[in-house]
């Protein structure tokens, strides 16, 4: 047996290649500089839990769209009316409908063409479709305007991508560089800050519409105040000021806008001018209302009501307000980006501080480290010599890994850190497979390469069914996961597609290489000591337990079940809502004192929790009542209570989430965890028989009731991180179910009725037993290191990961296995019936 040069070439080159592509991520800038312009230089970027920064989702309030847009119509409407000389009884606006009444009822009817054809004119300006997005009905003496929910999508549509334009400028204007803004959905817009530290800031200046206009004030005590055209506005102190609805100038006037200082007052103000027809009309506004205040309108609140003093030609005027030097930059630079065309709420906020990223990185980094060097040990002393193979491929199996991820542009975080490891122990399980299916193929005194060829085109059914799986379970994780799970699916997915090829391909062509160049006419494929050898002729009859098995299985469920009544999930932000606080002191801190400290601010109910020692804890709060500027004012409310009741502390990091988020992030997690078992079971089903799928369904049941019973019973939190977990185990747990259902699928054509389908269990799981319990503790050791060095957000994953993996391979045999006897004997009891 010769390697075919041609693969050897192409293999050469794709690893040779890989090495290039990844090897701007462990080099300094200033080497990468030098060079030459040919040579790759992609990085993976850091995501903001490793670099510290600002995430927030936006989303479109809908509601007030309509409202708008209906009154935009409305008055549209009301002037076309007026110059057309038609009376109009009433104009009523509901929900998305405008409702005009007549008092002479003859007008209806050539109304409605008039009405209809208007409107299809107002559509035009508005970029939607002139014809099919408005409902013109007549009654006896109505007629009704029905905004259509397709006219609302594709304005909403359009005022996104205006939106997404104007925030890209508001942030390039105060100078944060590499921001990432892009679409999520139909509705929402997603905003990431690396290095952004102040989130009341970014609040300011991504939650604000910045809609200015300028409007007449009128005396609080005038009759015009009961009459319709008015309303009352407050400004930033609560004073109240009764100004006309009639907007004498917009916002969309002004030219610029820069922060500066009052020479009379010293204190900050913002400077504005307007273009040409802004200035001809504030020229007349000022000129024809000497003596009269005019309000400065800012999304609804009054920034300041001057009483003009003279008419101002110059198209040039003054803000005044209780700004800040910062407030006055912040809000000049949205007046220089312009107004969103549409209102946005924050209904998603996360910020990490630098510290804890800086902190991230080092544990992320050990938990990688120390990861690959127990692997690699493991494999040494599982194999000897024949483990450095397999080690070279893993650590292939890295380089091309994070060479797709650079040329992906992906982002790297913490669960992406996650991926790869339970990767390299999942790529350890092909080594595993083919190492052993070797070593049996040995001992059946073939030759060499017989035994090779055999082990290899032998090991790869079972390869190619666990791994596809595993697959599954990360496809699922990557719809219906959200922000950095799906980081982990795809760097799980790549590992997991890499490891097939680096076990199948290049292991194979190094194998030949050494075989032939020192000339071996065995393979001797053994640990470096007996004691970690399983026997080859071991016989121990498992399904003798089987009821045993079973029972303490079920048992052990209807436990895990009664914890999640009596104990319940500590279910995370993400699935709550609500605030919550990252809090590292200088010394333990006794939660009991700033618990009655935070009390006192009438808040709601707040929980508390540690993590990573007794100097670190988090602080969750309730949902509060009213808009994002209501958890806003919450949010510094506690942070600063907690700066004075814990001096010198550090807050490393903020969550905002709002309930509708949560209800998403919920529904989502259980869809996925339906559909990856339903995927599990149809795959199995194809590949096996359906007895198979229902056996590893079944059992695969169980061990996730136990695994959620693990999150109950040690408090551990239930977030978008543990439900990772849960499906990374639905997906490992079938792969090992895989393993033995692979062996007893060839024995069963094998032995066709030569023994009992008993006996037949028992030689398959026997036979595979060296392998499921060294693929199960290769899975163990690479998800030891997370869960011991993983911090809190890796912590969540990696620890019930490791239970899971010990509960998914006893599983194998005690469970899944007499579940398969229990099936097949009721079956065969039927047919003799």
């Amino acid at each position: 047996m010769r390697n075919n040069p041609w693969l050897v070439i192409l293999y050469s080159m794709i690893c040779c290649i890989g090495l290039l592509i990844a090897l701007p991520n462990f080099l300094p800038q200033s080497m990468l500089d030098r060079f030459p312009s040919a040579m790759p230089k992609n990085r993976i970027s850091l995501g903001l839990d490793l670099r510290g920064g600002s995430h927030l989702v936006l989303e479109v309030d809908e509601d007030d769209f309509v409202n708008g847009f209906l009154q935009m119509y409305s008055d549209e409407l009301r002037s076309f009316l007026k110059k057309e000389g038609i009376g109009v009884f009433s104009m009523r606006q509901i929900q998305n409908k405008i409702t005009l009444s007549f008092a002479d009822s003859r007008f209806k009817e050539n109304i409605a063409d008039k009405v209809t054809l208007f409107l299809q004119g107002v559509n035009s300006k508005l970029n939607v479709d002139p014809k099919k997005n408005l409902l013109v009905t007549t009654t006896e003496k109505e007629i009704s305007i029905v905004l259509s929910q397709n006219n609302i999508d594709q304005v909403i549509s359009h005022a996104i991508e205006q939106s997404m334009e104007i925030i890209r400028q508001r942030i390039d204007q105060i100078g944060i560089s590499e921001s990432t803004i892009q679409r999520l959905g139909s509705h929402r817009i997603l905003i990431q800050l690396p290095g952004e530290q102040d989130p009341s800031r970014l609040r300011q200046l991504l939650g604000t519409t910045a809609k200015m206009s300028f409007h007449k004030v009128l005396p609080n005590n005038s009759k015009k105040g009961f009459m319709f055209g008015v309303r009352f506005l407050r400004d930033s102190d609560g004073n109240q000021y009764l100004v006309e609805d009639k907007v004498e100038i917009s916002g969309i006037h002004l030219n610029g806008a820069t922060a500066n200082f009052d020479p009379k007052t010293h204190k900050p103000v913002v400077d504005i001018s307007f273009d040409e027809m802004g200035a001809r009309r504030f020229f007349e506004v000022t000129r024809d209302n000497i003596g009269k205040p005019l309000a400065v309108v800012l999304d609804g609140r009054v920034l300041t009501a001057p009483v003009i003093n003279q008419a101002i030609p110059s198209g040039k005027a003054q803000i005044s307000g209780n700004f800040t030097i910062e407030t006055a930059g912040i809000l000049a630079a949205m007046l220089r980006a312009g107004s969103l065309p549409i209102k946005l709420n924050i209904v998603e906020e996360r910020n990490v501080g630098a510290d804890l990223g800086s902190d991230s990185i080092y544990k992320g980094t050990c938990a990688i480290v120390a990861g690959l060097v127990l692997i690699v040990l493991f494999m040494i002393v599982l194999y000897g010599k024949w483990g450095l193979v397999a080690d070279f491929s893993i650590f292939l199996n890295v380089i091309l890994t994070l060479a797709l991820l650079s040329l992906l542009g992906a982002t790297l975080t913490l669960p992406s850190i996650a991926g790869i490891v339970l990767g390299i122990g999942l790529a350890v399980d092909s080594n595993i497979l083919v190492n052993e299916r070797i070593r049996e193929e040995n001992r059946k005194n073939q030759s060499v390469f017989c035994s090779l060829d055999m082990g290899f085109s032998r090991a790869y059914s079972t390869i190619f069914d666990s791994n596809i799986t595993a697959l599954i379970a990360t496809v699922v994780l990557f719809f219906f996961g959200g922000g950095a799970v799906r980081g982990f699916a795809i760097t799980m997915g790549l590992s997991i597609l890499i490891s097939m090829f680096t076990a199948i391909s290049i292991v194979r062509a190094m194998m030949i290489f050494i075989i032939r160049y020192k000339k071996m006419k065995s393979i001797d494929i053994n640990p470096l000591s007996r004691f970690f050898l399983i026997p080859d002729c071991i016989a121990i009859q498992f399904m003798r337990a089987r009821f045993w098995g079973v029972g303490i299985s079920i048992l052990f469920s209807i436990c895990s079940i009664c914890l999640l009544f009596t104990h319940g999930l500590n279910y995370g932000i993400d699935f709550k809502g609500g605030i919550q606080l990252g809090v590292l002191a200088n010394r333990p801190v006794d939660l009991s004192v700033v618990r009655s400290n935070l009390e006192s601010l009438q808040i709601g109910d707040i929980s508390f929790q540690n993590f990573d020692g007794e100097k670190n804890f988090l602080v969750r709060l309730q949902y509060q009542p009213g808009d994002s500027v209501a958890q806003t004012r919450v949010l510094e409310m506690v942070k600063k209570k907690i700066t004075e009741i814990v001096p010198l502390s550090t807050i490393q990091n903020t969550e905002i989430v709002g309930p509708k988020i949560s209800r998403e992030l919920i529904r989502k997690g259980i869809v996925g965890v339906i559909i990856s078992a339903i995927a599990m079971l149809i795959y199995i089903w194809i590949r096996f028989k359906w007895y198979f799928a229902l056996g590893a369904i079944t059992t695969l049941i169980l061990d996730i009731t136990k695994t959620l019973g693990f999150f109950a019973l040690f408090g551990i939190e239930f977030n978008l991180t543990a439900v990772a977990a849960v499906l990374t185990l639905i997906g490992y747990s079938v792969n090992d179910k895989v393993v033995v259902y692979d062996r007893m699928r060839k024995n069963m054509k094998l032995y066709t009725t030569s023994i009992s389908f008993r006996d037949l269990i028992d030689k398959s799981i026997n036979e595979t037993l060296g392998r499921s319990v060294y693929t199960s503790m290769a899975a163990f050791i690479s998800v030891l290191p997370m869960a011991v060095w993983g911090g809190s957000v890796i912590g969540s994953f990696a620890i019930p990961m490791a239970f899971g993996i010990v509960v998914a391979a006893s599983s194998s045999i005690f469970i899944a296995a007499p579940i398969l006897l229990f099936i097949y004997d009721w079956r065969a009891k039927n047919a003799r019936i």
